[in-house]
């Protein structure tokens, strides 16, 4: 799977010069309280198979948190109606998103009053109202507080996200903005013996990650009374963000209903690792150029824990050496796929490393449907 330049829509890089910066001023992440290891979920669900176990125990994942199916009497998980799932992903989502929105407030030195304006991000079930209406009830945030919902793009949402919630913060100076990734992966899994299925509930796990943002207005200080305005303490301001759509991949990743199943079901093409890897540095290269940057320049990098093929294909195609990539690998570990927050599980234990400086610039990166790359440049 192959593709040429014509084959991939390049989003125009955006920059938000004319105006200060927003920052990144906290972040904060939640999972369920149950994990399992691979080796753990294979024997809960009895799988024998020597290709499925092979896949999960081979993934570079030693754990994952889960809400998995409730247990009969019999002790067997049974598979759960489309409608349990869409319960299920309401109920974690709110539960994980709220904690993650909590933690990264904390963080920042904000309260909930504060908050000026919710993007909710998720691709694991739908909800009418959003995600967003019914966190602004559940942690009573102001009803008047602005809101938006993506919805369905999946694991590069998270960056879509931040560049929406970035151009509100530079529009609303000194107000408090929040971007909460929340995703019920374990609400959307199929149960079944197919490979197709395997690759999916081998990797995924469940996780949410919010992100608080706030552009300095123009006198200086914060309209909240928070931060210094200056070194890294103060969390990174976002730069400029740059997007690569990969045409003729469109259906690389996608939701389809499967008649049988009565649900929606995940597919991955297994050239996805491949397709995205090549164009990696096409997307990258135009987020730095503008800047004057190149990829040396660059201190920190942020990717997306897609999978360990994912991984491997970005460092190498991008010449990142096997500690630039840490804390993506460390995530993958830890939690699998976390879909649309996963970068941001990176960017907290960056912070928590304490290794960055002012002046620091680092690339955000995320990739999936569409085929789609994001990338995010940001500086210390």
């Amino acid at each position: 799977m192959t593709m040429t330049l014509s084959e991939a829509v390049l989003a125009p890089p955006r920059t938000w010069q004319a105006a200060a910066p927003a920052r990144i001023a906290g972040v904060g992440t939640a999972v369920p309280a149950t994990s399992y290891t691979q080796r753990e979920l294979l024997d809960l669900l009895h799988v024998t198979s020597p290709k499925v176990r092979s896949l999960f125990l081979n993934s570079a994942i030693e754990r994952r948190h889960l809400v998995l199916p409730p247990a009969g009497t019999d002790g067997e998980r049974r598979p759960e109606a489309q409608g349990e799932l869409l319960a299920k992903h309401k109920r974690n989502a709110l539960d994980m998103g709220g904690r993650a929105v909590r933690a990264c407030l904390d963080d920042a030195g904000f309260r909930l009053d504060d908050v000026a304006y919710l993007c909710c991000v998720t691709t694991t079930g739908f909800l009418s109202p959003g995600l967003s209406a019914y966190l602004i009830d559940a942690l009573g945030l102001d009803p008047s507080c602005g809101r938006a919902d993506i919805v369905g793009m999946g694991c590069n949402a998270g960056l879509n996200g931040l560049g929406a919630v970035t151009s509100w913060a530079v529009a609303h100076p000194g107000k408090l903005a929040v971007m909460v990734c929340a995703e019920a992966c374990s609400a959307a899994y199929v149960m079944d013996a197919t490979m197709r299925t395997a690759v999916v509930n081998s990797l995924f796990g469940d996780g949410a990650a919010a992100i608080a943002l706030v552009a300095d207005p123009p006198e200086g200080g914060h309209e909240n009374g928070q931060g210094d305005g200056g070194g890294p303490a103060a969390g990174p301001r976002v730069l400029s963000t740059a997007s690569l759509l990969i045409t003729d991949a469109i259906a690389a990743m996608r939701y389809d209903w499967d008649d049988d199943q009565g649900r929606f079901s995940f597919y991955i093409d297994p050239d996805v690792p491949y397709v995205v890897g090549a164009h990696a540095e096409q997307v990258v290269d135009r987020l730095l150029t503008p800047a004057g940057l190149r990829r040396e320049d660059v201190s920190h990098w942020l990717v997306h824990s897609g999978g360990k093929k994912v991984i491997d294909a970005v460092r190498v195609n991008l010449g990142l050496t096997r500690h630039d990539v840490r804390h993506t690998r460390s995530v993958l570990r830890d939690y699998g796929n976390l879909s649309s927050g996963s970068f941001l599980f990176s960017y907290e234990r960056l912070l928590r490393e304490g290794v960055v400086r002012a002046g620091d610039h680092g690339v955000m990166m995320t990739m999936g449907p569409g085929s789609t790359i994001e990338t995010a440049l940001i500086q210390w």
